[in-house]
């Protein structure tokens, strides 16, 4: 199994900060949001290999930056305009590379407080495609996020990203694990027309046409998007080196 990173984004929000430096190569306590993630993700010893996914502006940095084992990819875009969306990069980065086995897919800008290894577990466990779950009691943030429904079982029976009218308070974060037979139909989720922005997309074009299931999560994930939440993330491990 390779893990994708998805790290193509430019991430406008947090300017003056990220303008000129890639968010996830920013300092939480004494490690990059990255080598938390990684660090994490490589003591599952569920994943042989991490692939970064970058644009090109910031590629130099994440392969300055790159530990062994973890290779970086240039989509090639050079702004926030032409961006290829975060499904068009899991597509160039399986066809770059040729990858044609189960996929990690997560998102470079998030801290957790809990371990992605009971997700693959998980997901071994269902044998199926999977996201991660979390109950939202804003209204306003389920406007903003993907939201599925689940049965008893946790097969999910709908997902939406950023419904006008939200079927549940249950919120998707981005972390997601596909098998190799469903990460072999990026492109033709593409080709049918499944949008390509948010990475929670291609769960949803799946779970419509196929079994995915959803864990509901077992902690609490920093979502970094803006400088307000950049600061309290850094207030709340400062001086942690260890999770």
């Amino acid at each position: 199994m390779k893990c994708l990173i998805l790290a193509a984004g430019y991430a406008t929000r947090l300017y003056p900060l990220t303008e000129n430096f890639p968010k996830p190569l920013l300092k939480v306590g004494e490690k990059t949001i990255l080598d938390w993630l990684i660090d994490d993700v490589a003591a599952s010893g569920e994943v042989d290999g991490f692939v970064v996914i970058s644009n090109h502006r910031f590629a130099s940095m994440f392969r300055e930056w790159a530990p062994e084992g973890v290779v970086v990819v240039d989509d090639g875009t050079s702004s926030n305009e032409t961006r290829l969306g975060a499904v068009r990069d899991i597509q160039f980065a399986i066809g770059q590379l040729g990858l044609d086995e189960d996929l990690l897919v997560i998102a470079g800008d998030n801290v957790l407080d809990f371990s992605l290894g009971a997700f693959l577990r998980y997901a071994r466990s269902k044998g199926t495609s999977c996201v991660m779950r979390y109950y939202e009691p804003d209204e306003t943030r389920l406007h903003k996020s993907g939201v599925v429904e689940v049965d008893a079982q946790d097969r999910i029976l709908s997902m939406e990203e950023k419904p006008a009218a939200p079927k549940s308070r249950w919120c998707c974060p981005p972390f997601y694990f596909y098998t190799c037979a469903d990460a072999r139909r990026v492109g033709e989720a593409i080709a049918s027309g499944c949008p390509v922005d948010a990475p929670g997309s291609l769960a949803a074009w799946l779970a419509a046409r196929t079994a995915v299931h959803a864990m509901e999560m077992p902690g609490h994930r920093y979502d970094i998007g803006n400088l307000a939440s950049y600061k309290q993330v850094s207030a709340t491990y400062k001086g942690i080196t260890e999770i």
